[in-house]
Formats: C-alpha cells, sequence, structure tokens
C-alpha cells in the first residue's frame, strides 16, 4: 500500500532526514520519500504489519505535524 501524509515544519535536509529515518525505523514500512518543497512525504508500506497512526505519531515525535 502507499499513502501520503501532509507534514508542517520540515525545512531542510535535516527535517527530510529526521523523518525518513523514523519512518523507515517502523515494522513494515519499505519505502518513504521525502518532499520539502510540498511538505508530503510518500510512504510505502504493508499494510498486515502497519496501520497510518503508528506512521503519524513518528513524525509528531521528531518535532513536526501531521495535517489531517
Amino acid at each position: 500500500m502507499q499513502t501520503t501524509i501532509d507534514v508542517s515544519g520540515m525545512t531542510c535536509a535535516h527535517c527530510e532526514k529526521a523523518v525518513k529515518d523514523a519512518l523507515e525505523a517502523l515494522n513494515g514500512v519499505t519505502g518513504v520519500e521525502v518532499h520539502l518543497n510540498t511538505g508530503k512525504v510518500d510512504v510505502t508500506y504493508d499494510d498486515a504489519q502497519i496501520t497510518i497512526a503508528p506512521m503519524r505519531a513518528a513524525i509528531e515525535e521528531q518535532g513536526y505535524d501531521v495535517v489531517v
């Protein structure tokens, strides 16, 4: 499955890496692509292993806001 998550507060390469690393550390996430210019994060994942809620939590734990 794939989803796009809107994230506010990302402004630099460090932000991109922090979000990417946090998501890639989750079981079931198989791909992450962060788009700083649009604030969107494309996540490929196995929906049998993970839902969107822990992905949002992982992003928010890095200090960014998920736009719902």
